[in-house]
């Protein structure tokens, strides 16, 4: 649970140094043209679905929590690197839900973006070191689910 405790603590410092340093709803470009750092809140899921829907989002993010340890013997959990990728989306939910429990929206602040042609912005949807830690969490366990069912069908065939 290593992985938990770093993601969960690297999360909440930068996002205390965000609100710190950076008023709500603006921004401050670092990479001309492509990336900055930025202060939003988010009150929905990925990519701002379901804005508005905190609580229920956070008593969602409560239910996986739960999700994830009571099936964690079925979900390549027992693998070293099936520990740290749970390690890292539980850090990564337990951030968010803090955020959402006791900031009442989940501070994003990283964002990318390019510009068309025409000058309008492109930017993939901000997030944070909890978002980060979620994603490369499931990433892991997908690719060792995939390694465990080629293992299977070597094995069977």
């Amino acid at each position: 649970m290593l992985a938990a405790g770093v993601v969960f603590i690297l999360d909440q410092l930068s996002k205390l140094l965000v609100e710190k340093m950076i008023p709500i709803n603006s921004h401050s470009e670092i990479l001309s043209g492509f990336f900055a750092l930025v202060h939003w809140g988010n009150t929905g899921a990925a990519w701002s679905l379901f804005t508005g829907q905190n609580i229920l989002l956070g008593w969602f993010g409560l239910l996986s929590l739960g999700f994830i340890y009571f099936f964690r013997r079925f979900l390549e959990f027992s693998h070293p690197l099936g520990q740290i990728g749970m390690g890292l989306m539980m850090g990564g939910i337990t951030g968010n839900l803090v955020d959402r429990f006791f900031r009442g929206h989940v501070v994003d602040f990283l964002y990318f973006f390019i510009y068309t042609r025409s000058g309008k912005e492109l930017g993939y949807p901000a997030f944070n070191i909890a978002d980060i830690g979620i994603c490369v969490g499931v990433g892991i366990l997908f690719i060792l689910g995939i390694f465990h069912i080629k293992k299977n069908a070597e094995q069977d065939g």
